[in-house]
């Protein structure tokens, strides 16, 4: 798989994301950026510079008309694609326990919101209450990315596992277990599999080599949580990884401030998990 790389930060990446048609990629990082790229060709699109510190997570809405991130200041910002107003039309703070990750739920509805201390809370969209709350990690959610369906979606944490949950309910189903910090879990589109990425914590990266520091991006199989593959390419920890909604490629972003793009060989397709 020959990757197109894409350098449009100063600082490492933290999450990556593509929209629902997979025409657009948004990409953050630890600066203050958010910048919007044509998946096809690697074009940057855009650049949003509203944010005053490391902006950790970013999604778009089913329709691509409303984008929520999450930044350093401790609150998820909502923002409305079609106007020219950059200010966010709401804010949802939370002062018992950082937010470090969170997405749109089904339909735009609710957000689902990762936290610092291993919990997950479901926000209401138009309120910002919090509807239901569980606590299935035991360390820091640092990503959750839906499946195509918005049936399921899967989490990854600083407790060395990537974990798939009800949407609704956000009742825990299936645990994919590794032996280091997962950063990113995303869910093929079509196909039973999970790919993670995460490696040791960025402050070891420098004494560690690339081999010893588990930096490959890393397949499971969903119904039998077993790892039927690895890829490499990063200098560091990959920080976030998505899926192309075609299920054709998929997208690494790492601690090198480098964003890869993959393509899968035939031979993946044709692959056949033995149980």
């Amino acid at each position: 798989m020959k990757p197109i790389l894409l350098q449009g930060h100063e600082r490492s990446i933290t999450q990556i994301k593509y929209n629902r048609e997979g025409d657009l990629l948004f990409t953050v990082a630890k600066d203050p950026i958010v910048n919007v790229w044509y998946s096809v060709n690697g074009e940057r699109l855009g650049t949003y510079m509203g944010h005053t510190g490391a902006v950790w997570c970013v999604d778009a809405d089913w329709d691509t008309k409303h984008v929520l991130t999450g930044s350093a200041d401790n609150s998820c910002r909502l923002w409305d694609c079609e106007t020219d107003n950059n200010e966010p039309y709401m804010k949802i703070p939370c002062n018992d326990s950082k937010i470090t990750s969170a997405v749109w739920g089904p339909l735009g509805e609710c957000i689902i919101a990762g936290h610092e201390s291993g919990e997950l809370n479901q926000y209401s969209a138009k309120s910002g209450e919090v509807l239901v709350n569980v606590k299935e990690h035991s360390r820091q959610i640092n990503d959750i990315q839906l499946s195509r369906d918005m049936t399921m979606f899967v989490t990854a944490s600083k407790d060395n596992t990537a974990k798939l949950f009800d949407s609704t309910t956000l009742e825990h189903q299936k645990t994919f277990r590794t032996e280091r910090p997962v950063n990113s879990a995303a869910l093929s589109p079509n196909y039973d599999h999970v790919v993670l990425g995460g490696g040791q914590e960025a402050m070891d990266v420098t004494t560690t080599s690339t081999r010893i520091g588990k930096f490959e991006a890393r397949f499971f199989h969903l119904a039998f949580e077993e790892e039927f593959g690895r890829v490499k390419g990063h200098f560091g920890p990959i920080n976030s990884v998505a899926f192309h909604p075609d299920g054709k490629s998929y997208s690494s972003g790492g601690e090198d401030g480098y964003v890869r793009i993959h393509y899968f060989d035939p031979q993946y397709f044709e692959f056949e998990f033995e149980a």
